[in-house]
C-alpha cells in the first residue's frame, strides 16, 4: 500500500472557488493521474482502493468531486 501516498493528497486538493478555474484544475487532477500511473505503475489493491474511494466521493452527492463541479449535478437533478 505504499503507492496510496501518491494516491491520497489528490483527493484533499481542493477545487478552486471560481467557476472559470474548475475545467483547469479537473484537466491537471486527469494528467497528474495518468502521469502517475504510466510512470509508477501503482500495484491493483491500491487502483482498486483509489478507484472506490473516488468513485464513492463523486456519487455521493456532495459536491466534492475532483472531475465535475457541484453546479453539474445540480443542473441533472432540476
Amino acid at each position: 500500500m505504499y503507492c496510496l501516498q501518491w494516491l491520497i493528497p489528490v483527493l484533499l486538493v481542493p477545487k478552486p472557488s471560481n467557476p472559470a478555474l474548475v475545467q483547469t484544475h479537473v484537466m491537471f487532477m486527469v494528467l497528474y493521474l495518468i502521469g502517475f500511473f504510466l510512470e509508477r505503475k501503482p500495484c491493483t489493491v491500491c487502483t482498486l482502493v483509489f478507484l472506490v474511494t473516488v468513485f464513492l466521493i463523486c456519487y455521493s452527492g456532495s459536491g466534492n468531486c475532483l472531475f465535475w463541479g457541484s453546479t453539474l449535478c445540480e443542473n441533472e437533478k432540476g
